[in-house]
């Protein structure tokens, strides 16, 4: 796992150095996908929350999305993550996938915008034909899910490590090592770790609607 992490971190802080071919792809996808519904770039922005620019630097690679933030551009452009960036993240279909080699959606890296500390270790690949999405969701301390989201489905999880307050239609739940937790998502939801250490959750959802 530590490998991973270290790997995770690295992709967060130097996007450059990333996969050139991965990142051009999710560039790609999403600009595709913006002008195929045809929206202007202030339509995303306004529609998102986000700035032209920071929309800009993503579709140009010189930024790379969180999972909330990719999640509230792909509701946007009427997709979902994972036929967004399907390709990127479904490299591996065997039935193991050892450590270090899952797909990391990592947190924002642009200049312009504050990260929400939090990134997200693939577990079921994205883009195929799963009926179920599986992530180890990291949140640093102080992170959270920059909001609340609402999709459809159902939500299960089981916090690994560190603490959690996670927030459901309108209540806060403080979550411990060892607690797991169960809703619907077309209720709000979001979550923030309120602790001093790094906070590891086991997050599935059905159907794979991100």
């Amino acid at each position: 796992m530590a490998k991973s992490r270290t790997a995770a971190v690295k992709m967060a802080r130097d996007p450059e150095e990333q996969s050139a071919g991965t990142e051009l792809r999710l560039g790609l996808q999403l600009r595709h996908a913006r002008l195929v519904k045809g929206l202007r770039l202030r339509d995303v922005a306004e529609r998102s929350g986000y700035s032209e620019s920071l929309i800009s630097k993503i579709e140009h690679n010189k930024a790379t999305p969180s999972l909330n933030t990719l999640h509230r551009i792909a509701q946007v452009l009427g997709k979902t993550i994972g036929t967004l960036i399907g390709d990127t993240a479904t490299a591996h279909r065997g039935v193991v996938t050892k450590s270090g080699e899952r797909a990391i959606i990592p947190q924002i890296s642009g200049a312009e915008h504050s990260s929400d500390g939090t990134e997200a270790e693939v577990m079921v690949p994205l883009g195929g034909s799963a009926l179920m999405g599986a992530f180890l969701i990291r949140v640093k301390p102080g992170g959270s899910s920059d909001g609340l989201r609402h999709h459809e489905g159902e939500e299960v999880g089981f916090m690994r490590t560190g603490e959690l307050l996670l927030t459901v239609d309108g209540q806060t739940y403080h979550l411990a090592e060892g607690d797991s937790f169960h809703f619907a998502s077309n209720l709000p939801h979001g979550f923030s770790n309120p602790g001093r250490k790094l906070a590891e959750i086991i997050w599935v959802n059905t159907p794979a609607s991100l």
